[in-house]
């Protein structure tokens, strides 16, 4: 059949099953959209308030779901507001189809209107990009860029689409008609078997093994299977940011964050296990702090799908390329430890486990003024189980890394790698709209919170009942907490002493706002919120001095702290 270039796009997003797309409309999309509004039976479009709000939004629905995102926006202006969600997505992994419009294919590198190379900008921070000049070619790039961004280590793949293209038409044939190369399903690199059997071999003959869960762990679904490995070795486990809820806050072995905020556990049994394993891993400076004294005593083991992150910032002893899961799968058969190790084993747990500090909610007096670990403590008392907890960047994201108890896989969802700032309320109605069953929280700094506020805008039209809490200390909380400890108290332009007034600026949205200083007050407020059914904006005042404990100092060995629990 004989389709317009727009047409086309419509077709191969719901050969993708792809049913929800976020975004901005513009004069070089506009044939694209006039297909969306034609075809929202079969798609839904969320508009946003930003572009930037568009990109979060489609990379908090993937991580939420598992599916693919997708965004769309406009030519030049539009598709550079894209740049920040596109690196936050690169950084962490995340499966998302960026598709922006340019202006006519005869006017490209002319300066013209609204025009800007966006596949020369995102090169470095895509997967791989695509500048289509012929509508001919258009369903088989857009097939393949999904395959790309889904397969092996996932994240961002962008398709420029210039405006004469998506007017131009094609033949255009379904995908079940295509040859082989169009409907190649996503494979993961097989993990060589003999790797592995030397990966058990190790095992079994070590006692005191470490593992840390990485963000592979969730992208991979391999949750359980690692909960399986380490009950089963009696090994204590760590994770990093994006490995949070990857294996269960709660259980036993669990002992929190590794490295430059990681806990006296974590970082005391990377220093003296025998046996580090990483799963999913890449390693981070914020992990590893000192590289040369990371895991000093240990024989270092890493498990990950991408190849070129072997050996990128840590040695490691022994390694295997390969999806987590399919790892997991084969080593756990040839497990078969000696009964004569199986005490040193339990010693070695307890001991890891002895370490772990106070850092499980607990009872707060109602009239005690807020602080951070207090308003984590009554978000996770008054909350379901299976709440999606979304971040920003900076203390509030660490504090509710470390005080909340994260039990199912993708139940925080947090700007990693990147660190970016105002990604939490786009974030939040991506994954809300992926998971319209489960409660999201939206958690953040009053820093961040102001960078993407409008989405404020987006949350009422749409009545999505995301819960925005804002710790308040009215600073750039964690470059204030550097500026303390290394800058001797030069709190050069961190001190936010200027509006908005949130409540009101929630009121002006036509969302209820509530101005909080006590844990009873955080409680009824919160109570109210989550029983409305509708989004709310609690505004909790902290001091401004409040410190994220514990903490190393930047390129440290991460077992001398800082700051201590």
């Amino acid at each position: 059949m004989t389709l317009t270039g727009a047409q086309i796009l419509m077709e191969c997003l719901v050969e993708q099953a792809v049913d929800t797309v976020f975004g901005y409309p513009g004069g070089s999309v506009l044939n694209i959209y006039d297909e969306l509004y034609k075809n929202s039976h079969r798609i839904r479009h969320i508009l946003t308030s930003h572009e930037q709000g568009a990109a979060h939004a489609a990379d908090g629905y993937a991580r939420a779901t598992g599916k693919t995102g997708v965004c769309i926006a406009t030519s030049g202006p539009g598709a550079t507001n894209l740049v920040t969600g596109i690196a936050t997505a690169y950084m962490d992994s995340v499966p998302v189809v960026f598709i922006t419009g340019n202006v006519n294919t005869d006017l490209i590198g002319r300066d013209s209107f609204q025009e800007a190379d966006i596949t020369g900008i995102t090169m470095p921070i895509t997967k791989n990009n695509y500048l289509v000049k012929d509508v001919n070619k258009l369903a088989s790039t857009l097939r393949e860029a999904f395959r790309i961004a889904r397969q092996g280590r996932p994240g961002p793949v962008l398709v420029d689409i210039p405006k004469n293209i998506t007017a131009a038409t094609a033949e255009y044939t379904p995908l079940a008609e295509c040859n082989t190369l169009e409907r190649i399903e996503c494979a993961y690199p097989a993990a060589d078997n003999d790797s592995v059997a030397q990966l058990a071999e190790l095992i079994n003959k070590t006692e005191k093994i470490f593992i840390l869960c990485g963000g592979g762990v969730i992208r991979s679904g391999a949750s359980d299977k690692l909960r399986e490995l380490a009950e089963k070795l009696m090994a204590p486990v760590g994770a990093t940011l994006m490995g949070i809820g990857g294996f269960p806050g709660t259980h036993p072995g669990y002992t929190g964050l590794v490295g430059m905020h990681g806990t006296k556990a974590s970082n005391t049994a990377v220093s003296e296990c025998e046996l580090f394993i990483a799963f999913g891993s890449r390693f981070s400076d914020r992990v590893i702090g000192d590289a040369s004294k990371f895991g000093k005593n240990a024989q270092i083991v890493h498990i990950d799908i991408d190849e070129a992150e072997i050996n990128k910032n840590i040695h490691a002893h022994h390694h295997i390329h390969g999806n987590v899961g399919d790892v997991l799968d084969t080593l756990l058969p040839m497990i078969n430890l000696p009964e004569s190790g199986l005490a040193a084993r339990g010693e070695w747990l307890t001991k890891i486990s002895s370490l772990r500090n106070g850092n499980s909610c607990q009872s707060t007096p109602h009239d005690r003024r807020l602080t951070p670990k207090g308003i984590v403590d009554t978000v996770y008392k008054l909350s379901p189980r299976d709440t999606i907890i979304v971040t920003d960047v900076g203390q509030h994201q660490l504090w509710s890394s470390i005080y909340y108890k994260y039990d199912k896989p993708s139940t925080l969802i947090t700007s990693g790698g990147f660190g970016t700032m105002g990604y939490g309320a786009g974030a939040a109605i991506g994954a809300k709209l992926g998971k319209p069953d489960m409660r999201v929280i939206h958690m953040t700094g009053d820093g961040s919170f102001r960078m993407n506020c409008g989405e404020l805008a987006t949350e009422e039209h749409y009545n999505l009942p995301i819960i925005t809490v804002i710790f308040n200390n009215g600073t750039l909380g964690m470059v204030r907490q550097w500026q303390s400890l290394f800058y001797n108290k030069r709190y050069s332009e961190t001190t936010l002493d200027r509006g908005p007034d949130f409540v009101k600026l929630a009121d002006a949205y036509g969302i209820k706002g509530y101005d909080l200083c006590t844990t009873a007050e955080l409680e009824n407020a919160l109570r109210e919120a989550l029983e409305s059914g509708k989004p709310a904006v609690l505004n909790c005042h902290i001091e401004n001095d409040e410190k994220v404990t514990p903490m190393v100092a930047p390129g440290k060995p991460i077992t001398d702290f800082i700051l201590k629990d």
